[in-house]
């Protein structure tokens, strides 16, 4: 008889982890722009791309939610890390399509969505290269503020990575039609402008240990801008 495997967030993260080492070879390519991931090659690894992001960006989701060793909280954010990222490109997308189409470059959209799709891969491998990091953050201290600063800094240098390889996309773009750099920023400014505010939608990530591990925060959706807005407004005011 055989037996069932285990199904929970631990055999889920033993099979991301097995899918990301199968695409080890891909990561290289990705990074360095080489074989199917070159900007020029004449097949788009659609799946490859997908498959990099999603296995990326769940393993390490799960180790921003290990702060304080609550296996649920992990769990959590290895879902809703991947989950930020597909939201917020494909809310996006719809937009990227239209200001293509106005600027007179649909034909090259193809080069354009592959270019934005290889930077969000390239932002979760990024990311997950950065793991041992933040683990030796959690294992340093004990403040949760020091552990949000640690993974702001992370996003941080992973989104750097992402906008290196977009531009290595773009370059020939630019080159063909200079239209495509208007285009790139417009896509920079939505993208940016929507991640944040889902990210403040689906928090917690890392989670603060001395308050119950939920999905979502008990409060209220709200809006990340007008949020910052009142915090500033309160601390010109006096009342911060």
């Amino acid at each position: 008889m055989t037996r069932a495997r285990p199904i929970g967030p631990r055999a889920t993260r033993a099979g991301a982890l097995g899918a990301f080492v199968e695409r080890a070879g891909d990561v290289g390519a990705l990074l360095r722009g080489e074989g199917e991931h070159a900007p020029d090659a004449e097949r788009v690894p659609w799946s490859s791309l997908c498959a990099l992001a999603f296995t990326s960006a769940l393993l390490h989701g799960a180790v921003v939610g290990s702060f304080g060793m609550r296996p649920m909280q992990s769990a959590f954010s290895a879902v809703k890390l991947p989950l930020l990222l597909a939201l917020s490109t494909l809310l996006c997308l719809p937009n990227f399509y239209a200001v293509n189409a106005v600027l007179g470059l649909r034909d090259d959209f193809r080069a354009a969505l592959r270019a934005v799709l290889a930077a969000q891969a390239t932002v979760a491998v990024a990311l997950l290269s950065e793991a041992p990091l933040v683990l030796l953050a959690y294992a340093s201290t004990t403040s949760y503020p020091f552990a949000i600063v640690a993974n702001g800094a992370c996003f941080a240098l992973a989104s750097a990575c992402g906008q290196v390889v977009l531009g290595r996309h773009y370059r020939r773009l630019v080159e063909k039609d200079p239209r495509h750099a208007l285009a790139r920023r417009a896509w920079l400014v939505l993208y940016v402008f929507v991640a944040i505010q889902l990210a403040w939608m689906l928090r917690p990530f890392v989670g603060d240990p001395g308050l119950a591990t939920r999905f979502f925060r008990a409060e209220p959706f709200s809006n990340a801008y007008v949020v910052v807005l009142r915090t500033v407004a309160a601390l010109f005011s006096g009342r911060g």
